[in-house]
Formats: C-alpha cells, structure tokens, sequence
C-alpha cells in the first residue's frame, strides 16, 4: 500500500500546526499541493535522492534534528535545485507562498532556540583570561580536558560542556597561578646575563674536528643540520624559567647568501618536547648579532640548527670535514638575558596581598632558596573581603556588589578556624572565586546585550581574553552599547593591539582547521622535501595572509585567488617561486599566471586537507564547500562506504568516484562535493604542485636527491584537475576553478561573516540571522567587500550586540 496518504496527511498537519491562526486556508492548501505536486516523486516511497525521505520526514521544528531537515527543503526550493530542472517547475507563487511560509516558522523557532546557549570559557580562553590577569605565563590548557567543537569551532557554547574532571582541573590550575604569581623572595630576582660557546662543551671537545669545524675566530661551525650531534648547547639552563632575551652571534661561512637558523630549545626532561623559539638569518661577512625573546621552561637549554644547507653527495660521517669546502653556519657565542618581568612583584601578587602586611620571616639555615613571609592584617576578614572583591571584578568582568562575596568570605573564616595560616586561608578562598560559574560561564542575558556583557563578547573575540582596562572603562561608562562609534573605535584598537595576534591564530585554527597540522606526519618516503622548518613557515604563511587581508582591508576574493603570496625562503623554494631571502614572512607579487596565491594554494590549507600519504578529492571538496563557500554538504546516507585511494597509485580517486557517484544516494552531494577536489589535486599533501601522482608501487623512476639522498618514490598516473560544477560551470585546471570562486565574491563574503559570527558569539549562525548576514553583506557591496569592513559590520552586527 502507498504511503503517500499518510505523508500528506502528516504534511498538512505540519503546515496547520506552524502556520498562525490568522494565516488564510488558502495559503495552507497551496502549501500542501506543493509538496504533493513537486517533492514526492523523488523522495517516497523508498526514493531518497540526496538522502531525503519524505516518508520519514518529521511534522515538527522543535528539535534540531527535524528543524534541519525543513531548513534544507527551503534551501533546495530557494535555491532552484528542488524539483530539479529537467522536472516541471512550480509555478512562481505557488513557490514564492511555499518559500514564505516555511521562511516564517523556520525564522520564528531558530529565533527562539538560539538564545538559550550559556557559554563556558573554552581552555584556550580560560588559560589567557588567569594569565592576563594575575601576570602568569603558565600553560594551564595542556592540563584541562579538551574542548569539543560544534560548527568548526571550539568555543561554540553547545558543544561546552562540564564535568567533575573540569573542576578538578579548574581547582588545580586556580592554584598553580595563584602559586605562580606570589613573589618568593623580597627583592626582585637578579638580571642574569649568561654567555656559552660550544667549543666550551663536551660536546665540542667531542665534535670538533669530527663533525664540525672550529675556525680561527673561535667560531664553531655546522655544514648541515644532524640528527646527532644537534646542535644543543649546554650552559644555557636559566633561572628561574620566563621570558629571556637570547642572542645568537655568528655568520654565514663560505657563503655568498645568508642562511637561516632555528633558535629552539631542549631538554633532558623526560617526556619534555622539542621548542622553536623562532628562525633567523645570519648574512655573509662580519659576525653579527640576531637577537629575539621566548619563553624558557625550567631546565631547558638553547638548540641551533642550520636550514638550507647540506653537503650533497659529501659523507662528512664517513669522509670528516677536512676535505669539504661548502658553506656553512659560523657560530661564536649564545647570551642570555633576563628574566624580563612586566613588574615586580606581579599584579597577581598585588591583587592578591594589597590590603595585607606581608613580612619576611628570618631564615632558618643559609641553605634556604626563597624567604619566608607571614601575613598579617588588623581585620583579616575586612582584608580578605576587599580582596576577593578586587579580584572578582577583574574575573567576573562586570561591577561585582560586595555582598557577593559572603560565600568566598565564609569559606575564608571556615579556613582560618580550621588552623590554616591566614596566607593559605585566602589563597583557599581566591581558588573557590576562580571555579565560580560567574567566571568560567560568559553570562549574557537573552536580548541586546549591555554594556559589560558587549565588552566581553568584543573581548574574548579579538583578545580571547577579558576586557583590558581601556575597554572596562568605556564598559563602566555605559556608552559602549549605544554608541556604535565607540564600539567601533575599541574594535579598531583591539586590532592594532599586540593580543590580536590571538585571534588571528585561534580563528584561523578553528576556521581553516590549522590545529590539526600535526595530526598527520607526510610518509617520508613519498615526501623527503617535507621538514619543520616548511611546516612552521606553513602555519605562518596562513595567519599572516589573513592577519594581513584585516590590516590592508583587501577584498573577500584575495581568500581564492590573490597576487601575491606571504612567503620566506623556505616556501619560495617548496612552492618554486624566485628566491626570497630569509626566515621572515612579507607580502611578495607573484609572477604572471602564478598557480599560488589565496588560501586553496597554501602549504597549511593542503596538509591539514590530506592524510600525509594521499589526497582525497572528497576530503577537499568537502573542505571548500564548508570552511571557503559556507555550505557544508551533508553526511553520508547510513550504510554508504567510504571511497579509499589505490595505496600502490594504479588507480586515481577520480575514477572510484565515478563508480561511486553512479549510486542514486551519492550522485546529488558528489556533484558538489567533487569538483572543487578535482581541482586541488593540483597539488599533493605537502602543498607542492604536482602532474602527476607519487607512489611506491607502479610508475616511473625518478632521478632526484633530497639531502644527498635519491628519491624513492616513482610517478604514477598524470593528474586531472578538471571537473564541472553544478551551475554547469566547467573547468580545465585548479587556474580556472579558482577564477569560477573568485566571480562570486558575495558567497565568499557571506561564507566569512558566518564564520566570524560564529567565532565572535560562540554560537552558530542560523536561520534567523541570515537577514542580517545579508544587510552585512549589503553594507560592504560597493567595497568589494573587504575583510576588514566585513568584519567591523559583523561587530556592529545585532547578530553580534544581541543574544
């Protein structure tokens, strides 16, 4: 028997049930022969073309579920795709009453949904917030459990959740910086200056003359970077850990180019990993000093490594160094300066003790490192009070009434009478405000937000952290909210400030997926140019485009096809390009016709796309539809398998899709889905272009060495990047794909703000923010729409100033 009778009776009654009572009936009847007329025979009756069945579709809008099921029928009516072209078409008002209809309900049910999101501090967040403003450095995030991300992102209030483990860890980070914060001696720690040479080292009497050269100025001097010996340098070791000034004095040897250093960092801590502090050049010629900061962890000595020099062909293993006259890196000395502290003692340490005498206690014997200090205060209980006060009006980011803080003060009493040390007694109390809900939840009332709340909201976006003091100020002054002037002045000045480099390096994270850089390591042997120095010049190259498209307010389209490239030496020469010289990034013009250029050329964009052995034309594709076009495709229907690569490189992905796409199920999502994967496989898992296929089973040797090694790798099938997509837009190569992207910059445009939203309000965007997206999008048209007027609209935005 057809279940069609019950489907429309199902269907009628969605329509009455959603409709207002004032809607005419002739609205309702025209609304059920819509769908009767033009949806059922594609999806009944175990017909499901691009996984929708009618038969199973729910009457309500209520759950997420069912509301997304109803939000893509208007997408595909709205859209045109649904009846597809070659089926009669609706008549325009029968569509247009359809359209209006379910546009209404859909709008009225996401509008109500949406503000009921309460958002927990995501790590990341949490972590700066306590650093910020108890004058920390502590990695607190490496010790809280990890963040689930919904809509891409990690501080997306739905997918922040709590547990007993999350307190635990809060409790235990509350006093680590508490601990970290509290000044150990009465005067300031001394200004180290710490000078080392390897000729000074064990391993330079073990080394020299072996596998480095010590020259005449006393400089030691490194042909090529080794596994062993690295280029470790004991007498290095700081303390106390922090920030230090490190300065590195050298030349390049025997070279006519400078050549590039990593200054990084190791240690014999078990379980400790490798740093990179950074890369630098030293230039031919007189010795000369590169300088930078970092922060130094406890037992931690300083790492020197050469990049883009090798010896080829010469074993200095096997041969020594006598006989090789290739370049080299000349190193004289390392210094060490610091530790550089803001002040001190810390500002954690005067919120926390400026309405106590804290004195130092004589010491017991000469072996006792740091003072000892007792507490002390006329009223315990009134210092304790004003103290927690102050703190809770930075932690809390809002004025905070006094009487706020009678259970923090109990629990301070209930401490004391217990026999703890008035010291210890405040410290219990301070950690109790820090786990407060009042500081881990952003609390936001539902509608437009008020003046604190707003900072915050600007805050945690730009800075991710709270409202600096300039910003608390104009909060406290209750104009912020009304004043869109000064709202967009405060913005400006979060984005010139030294913490936005925080937003442009969590939103590219969470946007382009940039944290999962290290997820998979390129095999080795399909990719030996692959190394870290790529890799970290990689990860740059991305957040300085972007970081740079904000600064100069260039137009949404530079996000797919841009003249110029963010390069340095190492990825001119990866992405063969005229030589750049040095580690630092710069805006360079790319030659005529140039493949590179926007994000989908990017090194960072096609590792974190790919599995390091292989690329997949379906993981790509899917990567642009959601992160660069803003339309996520949908999952596959159950029971459908995956398509795998050919691991011996016989047999393109192109042509397993194309048995997979003859599948009803899968032919309506592919035809999307694949084309913009087509077109990247103009370029392999590590970013370079390619024509054809690597593999280690079938193809043609290659005649190639990498750091004096040859390849082992052959050349499989040529690459095809052509494809066709759905508008009928056809392209021979990646050059015009990205031409197709760049002739519709509103959808890149539209695809952007979304994703600032979501990042800005923790939310994701939805059905009833769309009119405001386009009234974003409508204000920055005539500009071309560029980044940084798309994101100062956003800020203005109600989506962003209401709940």
């Amino acid at each position: 028997m057809s279940s069609r009778p019950v489907l429309l009776a199902l269907l009628s009654n969605f329509i009455l049930t959603t409709l207002a009572a004032s809607e005419p009936n002739s609205e309702v009847a025209a609304s059920v022969a819509f769908v009767k007329s033009n949806c059922l025979d594609c999806h009944s009756d175990g017909e499901q073309e691009g996984g929708l069945d009618l038969d199973a579709l729910p009457v309500a809008l209520e759950s997420p579920e069912h509301f997304s099921v109803w939000e893509r029928i208007f997408d595909r009516v709205e859209a045109g795709e649904m009846p597809p072209a070659d089926y009669e078409q609706p008549a325009a008002k029968s569509r247009k009453d359809f359209l209006e209809m379910l546009g209404r309900n859909l709008r009225k049910t996401h509008a109500a949904r949406k503000e009921t999101v309460l958002r927990r501090l995501n790590r990341r967040e949490y972590q700066n917030t306590l650093n910020d403003v108890f004058g920390t450095a502590l990695d607190l995030e490496s010790d809280l459990p990890p963040d689930a991300r919904a809509g891409d992102f990690s501080n997306n209030g739905e997918a922040l959740g709590i547990s007993l483990v999350h307190m635990e860890r809060y409790l235990a980070a509350a006093d680590a910086v508490i601990d970290a914060a509290i000044a150990k001696t009465e005067k300031r720690p001394e200004w180290q200056v710490v000078t080392a040479t390897y000729p000074e080292t064990g391993e330079g009497q073990k080394f020299i003359g072996k596998f480095w050269d010590k020259l005449d100025d006393g400089a030691v001097v490194f042909y090529q970077r080794m596994g062993y010996p690295s280029g470790m340098l004991r007498g290095t070791e700081v303390k106390p850990p922090g920030r230090y000034k490190i300065r590195v004095t050298g030349y390049a040897y025997r070279s006519s180019e400078p050549i590039t250093l990593r200054i990084g960092g190791t240690s014999f801590l078990r379980g400790s990993e490798k740093l990179t502090h950074g890369y630098v050049a030293l230039h031919p010629g007189e010795a000369q000093t590169v300088e930078l900061e970092a922060y130094i962890p406890n037992r931690y000595m300083i790492e020197l490594d050469p990049w883009g020099i090798g010896t080829g062909s010469y074993n200095i293993r096997r041969d020594g160094i006598a006989d090789y006259k290739g370049p080299g890196l000349a190193i004289l000395k390392v210094e060490l300066e610091g530790p550089i502290l803001e002040q001190y003692p810390s500002r954690g340490h005067n919120l926390l003790f400026a309405d106590f005498q804290r004195d130092v206690v004589p010491r017991r014997n000469k072996w006792q490192k740091e003072d000892v200090f007792k507490l002390s205060a006329d009223d315990p209980v009134a210092s304790a009070r004003a103290t927690l006060h102050r703190i809770a009006e930075k932690v809390f980011r809002r004025p905070v009434d006094v009487n706020e803080m009678d259970l923090y003060v109990e629990l301070f009493r209930q401490e004391q009478e217990t026999g703890a040390e008035l010291e210890s007694a405040l410290k219990t109390a301070v950690a109790a405000l820090l786990c407060s809900p009042d500081f881990i939840y952003l609390r936001e009332n539902p509608g437009w937000l008020d003046n604190h709340a707003l900072a915050t909201r600007l805050s945690y976006f730009l800075t991710r952290s709270s409202p600096d003091t300039t910003l608390r100020h104009v909060a406290d002054q209750g104009k912020l909210a009304n004043d869109p002037a000064l709202l967009l002045s405060e913005t400006n000045r979060l984005l010139e400030s030294e913490l936005a480099k925080r937003f442009i390096e969590d939103f590219c994270d969470d946007w382009l997926n940039l944290r999962e850089i290290e997820f998979t390591n390129p095999d080795q042997s399909l990719f030996p140019e692959f190394d870290a120095y790529l890799q970290y010049s990689m990860l740059e190259e991305t957040r300085s485009f972007v970081r740079y498209l904000i600064s100069e307010n260039l137009s949404v389209v530079n996000l797919v096809h841009s003249e110029f490239a963010m390069l340095n030496d190492r990825l001119a020469e990866h992405y063969e390009l005229p030589p750049v010289s040095g580690p630092d990034l710069r805006p360079v013009e790319l030659p005529a016709g140039s493949i590179r250029g926007g994000l989908l050329s990017q090194g960072a964009i096609l590792k974190v796309s790919a599995n390091g052995t292989n690329t997949s034309p379906v993981v790509r594709g899917t990567y642009v539809m959601d992160r660069i076009l803003g339309q996520p495709p949908q999952p596959p229907p159950p029971g459908i398998p995956g398509v795998e690569p050919d691991i011996r490189g016989a047999t393109t992905l192109r042509d397993l899709l194309a048995k997979h796409r003859n599948q009803d199920d899968c032919r309506a999502c592919h035809a999307k889905i694949d084309p913009p994967g087509f077109a990247l496989e103009s370029f392999n898992p590590i970013g370079g272009f390619r024509e054809r296929f690597r593999s280690l089973g079938e193809g043609d040797k290659v005649n190639l060495e990498i750091g004096g090694r040859k390849v082992r790798y052959r050349l499989g099938p040529a690459v095809d990047s052509s494809g066709e997509l759905p508008a009928g837009l056809e392209f021979a190569d990646y050059k015009q794909f990205r031409k197709h992207l760049a002739a519709d910059p509103r959808t890149l445009a539209r695809s952007l703000v979304e994703k600032l939203l979501t990042f800005g309000t923790g939310r994701e965007m939805g059905f009833s923010d769309r009119d405001t997206i386009e009234e974003i999008l409508n204000k920055c048209a005539s500009g071309q729409y560029r980044v940084r007027d798309l994101l100062e609209q956003s800020i203005l935005s109600e989506a962003f100033r209401r709940k």
